[in-house]
Formats: C-alpha cells, structure tokens, sequence
C-alpha cells in the first residue's frame, strides 16, 4: 500500500541555503503553509513567499543565543503525531497543534569546524541539538511525514511533488527516512570520535559519507566498494576506473613514496616496491628504478614524488604499466600519456591521512595506529667491531625504508640509494635473503659492497653468515633477539658491520 500524504504544512530549518530556492516556491505555490526559524525565515521572506515563524507558533521566542529554537511540543507534536490514531489526533486539536507534513533540516557543520581547527568553544556551538532531534523524529513518523536532511534530495522532492501533485509514497518517505538516519549516524560519530581522543573508550566506530561501487573485489567472484573520497586524493588525468588491487597497491605506494624527500621513484608489484631509486633528477630516478626488476615492473603502479617531465614520461611510455602516480605533470607528459586510454594518470592532491588503520578479522575489526616512524642514522647503534660508512649509513636508512613497506619476512640490498634486490614475503628469512641474492644475480647487479636490512631480528648467526659470504658489507636489523651475541659475533668474525635499531617493522 502506497499510503499518499499531501503536503499541507512543513518546517524549514536550515544552515545552507544553496539549492533551497526552487523547491520552497514549489511549496508556497502548492499551498503548503511554511514554518520556519532564523536565517531561514529571512531567506522564505526574501523570496516574497509566506512564512509563519516557529516563535508565534510555540509562543516562545529563541533563547538562550539560538540553542533554543524548535524544543517545543508544538513543533514536536506536529511531526510526532499518528494520523491513523484517535488519541493523537485529539490531543493536537486539545492544544492546536498543526500536522507538520515535510520537515527539511540540516545540521550545524561540525566536521567541517574541526577540520578548520576551529577553538573548542566553537566546534561545541556546531554540536547540532533542535536539528538533529528534528531529524530523527521526522524519520521515526516516516508513516507521516518527509524527511529531507540533505541538499542533494532538494531536486528529487521537487520532482515527485510535481508529479504526483504534492504528495508523497509510504516507499519514498521510507527511503527519505533511511538517509535521514544515515545523516544523523554520522553526525553523531563525527562528535563521538572528537570527544574519545583522551582516555578512550575500546568502541570501534567509523562512518563514511561517500562510497563507490568497484568493478569486483579482489578477484572477478568478489564484489568490492570503496569508502572514501578519492577525488579528494586525486585528480584522474587519464584512464579507466580504479580496480580493488589498484587501490591497494595505489595506497601501498603512497606510503612509501611519503618516506622520502629527496626525487624518488618507485615501481609496486602486490604492494611490494620492485624498484625504487633517488636520484637529483626524475628521469634517472625513474631509469634506475625500473633497471632493478624491468620484468616485475610490467603492469606496476608508478609513484613519484616530483613533477615528471616530457623528457621523463617519454622513457616512462616505453613501459606497460596500470597506474602512475605524481604531484604534478608537465601539460606535453599528459598529453603523452593520454594516448593510451586506459591506464590511470593520477595527480596527487594535498590531503592529511589517518593515523590509524584497521580491518576485518574473524568475527570482528582489528584496528592499530599506522607505523609512522623510521629509524635514521641517529637511532642505528653500530654493535660490531666495524662501524658502516657514511655511504653505508645512507644505503642502511634507505634500505630500512623499504624494509618498512615490504612484506614480511623480508631482506632488502641497496647500493648507492638504489633497491638492488629484496626478497619479501617467505616463511625464514634465510629464504628471503637467498632470494634477494639470486634475483640481483638474475638482473646482472653485484651485491658485493652493498647494504642489507632485515624488518627483524636474526634468531640465528646463518643470515649474517651469508650475507657476508655474498660479499654484503653492512647490515640493519632492530636487534631483540636473545641470541644477537650470536649474530655480532659471526659478523666480527666476517668482517662486515651491524647497527642495530630497536624498533621492529613487520608487515603482514
């Protein structure tokens, strides 16, 4: 049953006037009686269009500087009231209580006075009380009474009182009342999350306004969605929608590219970087790069963190990959890379990145503060007769970086701020390391003189014992091990030296 309901009374409250305009002529022009508060009244009457204020309704002016506005039983009654109930429809008339058919609330931005930096005084003021409860009481009539709690359904209330001559279904009030209900949840866990920063209660609650609808999850059989505004992330220049693994290994880059400052290029296969080099300039960056694994880096997300040129894109074209990331392109490197429609041309945009991460797990969510330190050559403590050389303390911050955003159990060799070769994600680091060794031999780089970092102590001497035989002359680990005597021993014995950091980065 469809259930009409024609629109004889509404209340208009709102912060935002944008897009307002139209649909309040509809409603005067179809004889809708308005009721209204502040700014919004103002607005009705600008418009030369008929307005009761909510004051000479209720009897009641706003008090205490705005607080008080629509608190009252007069508006409440009017939303709240069963049409299909006896006792209700005596009590309105009892006190003259008007049924309010359509309510179009919106809130005080809250969120956005945050992100401002607002002051404390001023982001409690934007704690919505009258419209919130305006929402949810419309919402829970929805038997009754439309709900509009956001500007974007302006246009689709106005269409469907044009067409069906100023009513509305039980089906569409339901779907008015669900986003209204959306709307007020957000809200709320906007407030909550502000106020749990200092002795936190262990609740996880996250709530996200914008979604879109992936091709498929992270194989064909999987649906997928992306929570989340990307367009703030970045601007599309070029190519076909972001797939699952895109975004994964888009974020993967992401992370990684943030640990450096001096021109840097890096190529990800399964979020893993296959080639990454800092050079003074791009191009070279980029050549040494894709130099240090071409065959992976076939269908790789590119990243960089410096404006690629003509000169660069060029060499960059030479390669089939499915997503480059830069802050910025020449206008001729667009152009460039525009002749192929499909692959993704993202330009990073400045946005500020949550601290903290989670995910699903078993019958529940998992959630940790990111992994946002790095261990320079001021934190490594040389525990070896040897102590590395400024060279080698260089390739070692390096090579810890990657080490960071590398799957476990990983090794990785630099030489020179350039990845030579990694061995990431095996079951012992003995595997890891012989798997760095032979896959540098693959692509023609010698490991001896370079540097080596491991995301984890060495429970045994072994991989310092073959690090050395490989001719590898400096090596990181965070140490913690009950057996690291065992390990600086074998490396005083070799010849080779060891700092240790005392931080850990396994990625699982």
């Amino acid at each position: 049953m469809s259930q009409p309901i024609k629109i004889k009374n509404a209340l208009i409250s709102v912060y935002y006037k944008d897009g307002l305009e139209p649909l309040v002529k509809l409603l005067a022009a179809q004889g809708v009686q308005l009721f209204s508060t502040g700014g919004t009244e103002q607005f009705i009457r600008d418009l030369n269009l008929p307005v009761t204020a909510v004051e000479d309704l209720t009897g009641y002016p706003s008090i205490l500087g705005g607080r008080v506005k629509t608190l009252h039983p007069k508006v409440f009654g009017g939303i709240l009231n069963r049409r299909a109930l006896a006792g209700d429809q005596e009590q309105i008339a009892e006190y003259e209580i008007p049924e309010i058919d359509l309510v179009i609330v919106d809130l005080y931005p809250f969120e956005e006075t945050v992100k401002a930096g607002g002051t404390a005084e001023e982001i409690i003021e934007k704690i919505d009380i009258g419209g919130i409860s305006l929402i949810r009481a419309a919402a829970k009539n929805f038997n009754d009474v439309v709900i509009i709690a956001s500007k974007n359904d302006y246009p689709t209330l106005q269409a469907q009182l044009e067409t069906q001559n100023g009513e509305t279904t039980l089906a569409q009030r339901k779907a008015y009342a669900k986003i209204a209900f959306h709307t007020s949840s957000h809200y709320d866990t906007a407030i909550f999350n502000y106020f749990n920063t200092e002795e936190p209660l262990d609740v996880f609650k996250q709530s996200v306004n914008t979604a879109k609808t992936l091709r498929y999850g992270e194989n064909p059989h999987q649906g997928g969605v992306f929570y989340g505004d990307l367009d703030a992330m970045f601007t599309k220049l070029n190519g076909k929608e972001l797939s699952y693994n895109n975004l994964v290994d888009v974020d993967a880059a992401v992370a990684l590219i943030d640990e450096f400052e001096e021109p840097t290029f890096a190529i990800l296969k399964h979020t893993n970087a296959c080639g990454i080099a800092s050079r003074p300039t791009v191009k070279q960056a980029w050549l040494d790069a894709l130099a240090c694994d071409p065959v992976s880096a076939f269908g790789g997300v590119l990243i960089t963190n410096v404006e690629v040129d003509l000169e660069t894109a060029q060499e960059i074209n030479n390669l089939f990959f499915e997503v480059l990331i830069a802050p910025s392109y020449q206008p001729e490197a667009i152009e460039l890379f525009s002749k192929k429609k499909n692959r993704v041309i993202l330009q990073r945009n400045e946005v500020e990145l949550s601290k903290k991460q989670f995910k699903t797990l078993l019958n529940g969510v998992i959630e940790q503060d990111k992994d946002l330190i790095i261990e320079g050559p001021e934190q490594m403590t040389t525990v070896t007769d040897k102590a590395p050389t400024e060279q080698e303390l260089k390739d070692l911050y390096f090579a810890n970086k990657i080490v960071k955003h590398t799957k476990s159990n990983t090794i990785v060799l630099v030489k020179d701020d350039v990845l030579i070769s990694s061995g990431v994600g095996q079951t012992s680091r003995v595997d890891a390391l012989k798997q760095a060794i032979e896959k540098a031999a693959s692509f023609g780089f010698s490991v001896k003189g370079s540097s080596m970092a491991s995301d984890a102590f060495f429970p045994f001497p072994d991989c310092v014992e073959i690090a050395a035989e490989a001719g590898i002359t400096a090596v990181l680990q965070p140490g913690g091990s009950i057996k690291d005597a065992d390990s600086v021993a074998k490396a005083n014995e070799m010849g080779i030296a060891m700092v240790t950091t005392g931080v850990r980065h396994f990625k699982h």
